[in-house]
């Protein structure tokens, strides 16, 4: 990513580049730009890099996928360079060893990794907390009621997440859009859309937009771009040689969402 990353920090600018921010690439290692896409988007949704980020400077027994993602994470928040390429090699060993259904080179449904990845960090903040109140660290939590209800807390995750993440599919045949949102009532920030280019969920390539500090960027893996707002609709319905064709049917974009005040 030499020259694109050259050309990035161009096209944003010395004086516009934010402060203490890193736009990197992710490897892809076999058909892992499912992963990619939303590892990108959960990055610059920062309500959870903050927490993940967190997470790493906390000091944890057994590796897991959320400690390889925190490690990723500060690995690119940390970086002395504010663009490049970096290989997520630690996290992505992690998922396939956890679960069978990522270990191969096939491509991934990006909405059904997104649900597993959540749940999976959800799961282990959730057994954290228990051994803590079974080691008696964490006075504060009312294990009897937790007990009693045979419910666990909600995590930070269930807090940015819960009811907040949408998503929309435009069926390109016939121009139809099919949308789904918990609570359509609130107001929430776009942070990041997930676009699947080509003509089925096992085939083709995913892509990240993001937005960070009031510009938009394309992440496609080891390639970052910067895009202008009005270019994320070209993004909808491309086939995986990039040529816009209406007869197939897709694009499946997933929303990163957090709320707003009114």
């Amino acid at each position: 990513m030499g020259a694109n990353a050259s050309t990035l920090e161009k096209e944003i600018g010395p004086e516009q580049f934010p402060v203490n921010e890193h736009y990197f690439g992710l490897i892809n290692f076999g058909n892992t730009c499912y992963c990619n896409s939303v590892l990108q988007a959960l990055y610059f949704c920062c309500p959870f890099r903050e927490k993940v980020l967190v997470c790493e400077s906390q000091p944890r027994k057994k590796e897991s996928l959320l400690t390889c993602l925190a490690d990723l994470f500060h690995s690119i928040a940390t970086q002395k360079k504010k663009v490049g390429v970096i290989p997520p090699k630690k996290f992505i060993t992690r998922l396939r060893k956890e679960n069978e259904l990522y270990d191969n080179i096939l491509q991934q449904d990006v909405h059904e990794f997104l649900n597993y990845l959540l749940n999976t960090i959800a799961d282990i903040l959730q057994e954290e907390r228990k051994q803590e109140k079974q080691n008696g660290h964490s006075p504060n939590d009312n294990i009897d009621n937790e007990n009693n209800n045979n419910t666990p807390d909600p995590t930070w995750v269930h807090e940015i997440f819960q009811e907040t993440l949408t998503n929309e599919t435009r069926y390109l045949t016939c121009e139809t859009i099919s949308s789904y949102a918990t609570n359509p009532d609130r107001m929430y920030d776009i942070v990041a859309v997930v676009v699947h280019c080509g003509s089925g969920p096992k085939r083709a390539h995913y892509i990240a937009i993001v937005e960070s500090h009031d510009f938009w960027l394309l992440f496609d893996d080891d390639i970052v771009e910067k895009i202008v707002a009005q270019a994320i609709e070209e993004f909808f319905g491309l086939t995986s040689d990039t040529q816009r064709t209406l007869s197939l049917v897709t694009s499946f974009p997933i929303s990163f969402r957090t709320e707003a005040k009114r």
